[in-house]
């Protein structure tokens, strides 16, 4: 047995440029931002989406070109796991920690348009802890020149540890209905003290979900720049800073998109991939967005839950020799889409696409 049933190729066109993709996402997510701000005389506004989205998106672009030459001459070429998709190989050495120049900027864009909100100081002091914390796995990598960086129990532990340190940050300042969970038409589910393991868990749980989704060329940038808008909208009626915060990190990732998108010159490593995460789960928990989150997040956790079916298949059909089979032809579930012949353009693209679906179906259930 083996996922065949999600081997069917997309339809439509099957060559789709990389910048093709890249306007087409920039567009979209930009007139979607238009459009949820309440027209174009909202562009200069503040306490709107657009103006974040926009003057972060610009900055990260032109800042791309200043670091890309740096992290070539620093020799941060990126190793290719043998294990994964031959097409791969030839990725490898493309500079890579590409985090260090996009993260800050959505964050100080947000810091700087909210005359530096306690709110979003805090959120935006997770997404650098988290970045953090895939800067040392990235620093790792480079040093023993292979793919593996800091310890998995590491990584967890400095997730975990992180994650208290909100947690109590959150206990202690924000207003006891927080400890509610949220549910579409205006339902809700009074978690009490349980509301604190399940936080800390999302954020954890987030932060891996975007790290295991980046592995295309555009994937999770272009797929947490339409996620972070969507959150941002969710949250914009109750916490209008966050919203800032969203817009900012939305539109960082498309700054990023315009170095990052397929053949890319900069992958953004764990330093990008973990604080995407902690940034999308910082603003679920302190809006009491959870579920909402879970939504807009969904096809992240599509992509670790193809991970945890694909090694419980293998242990569970293991034989005499050792040997299991595999539910997947490959996980993370992208890969599997690639070596059941979609090219990596088809992956992303569809995979834009699922996530504005998610996105708009939670904004209109909201």
């Amino acid at each position: 047995m083996d996922a065949k049933f999600l081997t069917k190729k997309p339809l439509g066109p099957a060559v789709l440029s990389g910048r093709g993709l890249l306007a087409l996402v920039s567009s979209g997510v930009l007139l979607a931002s238009l459009y949820l701000d309440g027209g174009a005389d909202r562009l200069g506004a503040t306490n709107s989406l657009t103006l974040p989205l926009v003057g972060a998106w610009l900055v990260t672009a032109i800042a791309g070109l200043a670091v890309l030459p740096v992290l070539r001459a620093l020799k941060t070429g990126q190793f290719i796991r043998e294990e994964g998709p031959q097409a791969h190989l030839k990725k490898a050495g493309t500079p890579t920690m590409g985090g260090i120049f996009f993260i800050p900027v959505g964050v100080l864009v947000a810091s700087a348009l909210t005359n530096f909100s306690p709110s979003v100081m805090a959120v935006g002091a997770m997404t650098l802890a988290y970045g953090f914390i895939g800067w040392l796995d990235d620093w790792q990598v480079l040093r023993r020149k292979s793919n593996k960086g800091i310890s998995p129990r590491m990584k967890l532990a400095l997730q975990i540890g992180f994650a208290v340190v909100f947690c109590g940050w959150v206990m202690a300042t924000q207003p006891a209905e927080l400890t509610r969970l949220a549910l579409p038409l205006g339902l809700s589910l009074p978690l009490g003290m349980l509301f604190w393991p399940l936080a800390g868990f999302v954020l954890v749980a987030e932060s891996n979900a975007t790290n295991l989704t980046d592995g295309l060329d555009g994937l999770l940038g272009g797929t947490a720049a339409i996620a972070l808008l969507g959150l941002g909208a969710l949250v914009a009626p109750t916490h209008p800073e966050l919203m800032v915060f969203c817009g900012a990190m939305s539109g960082a990732c498309l700054g990023f998109l315009v170095h990052n998108s397929n053949p890319a010159r900069v992958f953004m490593g764990d330093t990008g991939s973990l604080a995407v995460g902690g940034a999308l789960a910082a603003v679920g928990i302190l809006s009491g967005n959870l579920f909402g989150l879970l939504i807009v997040t969904l096809l992240f956790f599509a992509e670790t839950l193809s991970v945890i079916i694909q090694v419980s298949y293998y242990k569970a059909t293991k034989g005499p020799d050792g040997k299991g089979k595999r539910f997947f032809r490959m996980a993370p579930l992208h890969h599997h889409f690639e070596l059941s012949g979609w090219s990596e353009l088809q992956v992303v693209g569809v995979f834009y696409a699922v996530t504005a679906s998610l996105v708009a179906l939670t904004l209109l259930a909201a």
